[in-house]
């Protein structure tokens, strides 16, 4: 009998997998941070014994829900400003505010309460975009949360640079401080581009393809972004991405709300990625995404919950009710964004669209163990006839009983193991005062 770390038996598990097998008594074998096998109870119980088991009697079993996009240290500004169009939002209310306030400090107590919230919600990968990353990768090292992370560029100075070319050399910085870490990835990320000019959004993709990593950025958010584009360049901004050759597979675009069937097209040809936000472009009045359209072209589409000034939240068992439900009355088709799709959207397809498709998103041996454990003996979850339908339309982040990422247990029967959350959320308190304060100056 093979001696391992530890051993999840006895519920049901959706491994999320190409068949989306789900297991009754199912137990999953894990040892120095891999899943290594999977399969009934009184299979693995023959052939492994652990140090620890986790008994999950009348509990769900499933991989992690992966945020293909956030911004963590934002928990800083959760409820300053809303109910604003998102020009008016982003550029006299946030980069105001985070000008003034953004620092080492705030990133790196606003990521761990992100990380916090994750957790508890049963998130175990997030793709941030922020400032001050090397901070937010600290943080999520610290929480033992797996992540894609990078500093956002711009045109114009940053609360952490003052030129493109410190950005550029920052993120150059990340990539080569984070090489071969077990949980921090890193991604190249300018903002969008009404924000980074030709030049930078050049520098960027040449950086990504030097050391072989992701490149992501907001695109096409509302109406009044895809006019000053097309203003801007004299072509659809999906056209000028491909003639400076941005379109490939390791491209990831936020939002794409305002995609039209050429534009859908040339991401499909190309293999780019696409993180939908439907909760911040609902709040944001930006539009809704046609990603019916875009999965029906083959496009691997993953689902973010945006940043805590936008949403307010990071729960993304409600970004995927929120998903499943939007696109239904955007068509009045019921049928569209069905259950198993949108969780395959939280877990294995965000996986795909970060690409880390091969070590996270599904059930499998081989890959990490980012598993998420709910209890299901609750009111709210009884009678149990799908554990699809449940995820999307029963349950919330708070019935999450225990997250695994990378083999480690972070929080058991809803206590963080990790985090000192009580700290975190009175540095965050503290933070939240200056703030308030520069505000009214």
């Amino acid at each position: 009998m093979q001696k391992i770390d530890l051993i999840i038996i006895g519920g049901k598990a959706l491994l999320l997998d190409s068949k989306n097998t789900c297991l009754d008594h199912a137990a999953i074998a894990i040892n120095t941070g891999d899943i290594i096998a999977v399969d009934h109870t009184e299979q693995i119980t023959k052939q492994y014994r652990a140090k620890k088991t986790i008994i999950a009697q009348d509990s769900l079993i499933m991989p992690g829900f992966v945020n293909c996009h956030t911004h963590a240290a934002m928990t800083c500004f959760r409820g300053i400003a809303d109910d604003l169009e998102l020009m008016d939002w982003l550029n006299n209310y946030i980069f105001p505010a985070e000008a003034k306030n953004v620092n080492k400090e705030l990133a790196y107590w606003g990521s761990l309460l992100a990380a916090a919230e994750m957790i508890k919600s049963g998130t175990t990968t997030f793709c941030d975009m922020y400032i001050f990353e090397d901070e937010t990768a600290r943080a999520a090292k610290s929480a033992g949360i797996r992540c894609l992370v990078g500093e956002v560029l711009f045109d114009f100075p940053s609360p952490n640079f003052k030129t493109t070319a410190e950005g550029i050399a920052y993120t150059k910085m990340l990539i080569e401080k984070w090489a071969d870490d077990s949980l921090i990835n890193i991604i190249v990320e300018p903002h969008a581009l009404y924000s980074c000019s030709p030049a930078l959004l050049i520098e960027a993709k040449k950086l990504a393809n030097n050391y072989h990593v992701p490149l992501g950025f907001h695109l096409l958010e509302n109406a009044a972004e895809k006019k000053q584009l097309k203003e801007k360049f004299g072509k659809s901004a999906v056209s000028f991405l491909k003639d400076i050759g941005y379109l490939d597979e390791h491209l990831i675009a936020f939002h794409c709300v305002c995609f039209s069937e050429e534009d859908i097209k040339l991401f499909a040809e190309h293999g780019c990625k696409i993180s939908h936000n439907p909760a911040s472009n609902m709040k944001l009045a930006s539009g809704i995404a046609p990603v019916p359209e875009m999965q029906a072209a083959g496009i691997t589409v993953g689902l973010g919950t945006d940043g805590c000034a936008s949403n307010n939240n990071l729960d993304m068992i409600k970004e995927m009710s929120t998903a499943a439900k939007l696109h239904k009355v955007a068509r009045l088709d019921p049928t569209v964004m069905d259950a198993r799709t949108v969780v395959r959207m939280a877990t294995i397809e965000g996986a795909k669209a970060l690409g880390m498709e091969k070590i996270t998103g599904s059930l499998e041996a081989g890959k990490k163990a980012d598993i998420i454990i709910i209890g299901l003996n609750e009111p709210h979850l009884t009678p149990l006839y799908s554990e699809y339908s449940h995820l999307v339309y029963a349950m919330s982040g708070a019935d999450i009983d225990t997250v695994v990422i990378n083999g480690n247990i972070v929080m058991e029967n809803r206590k963080l193991l990790t985090i000192n959350e009580t700290e975190v959320m009175q540095k965050v308190r503290e933070i939240a005062v200056n703030i308030k304060n520069s505000l009214q100056k």
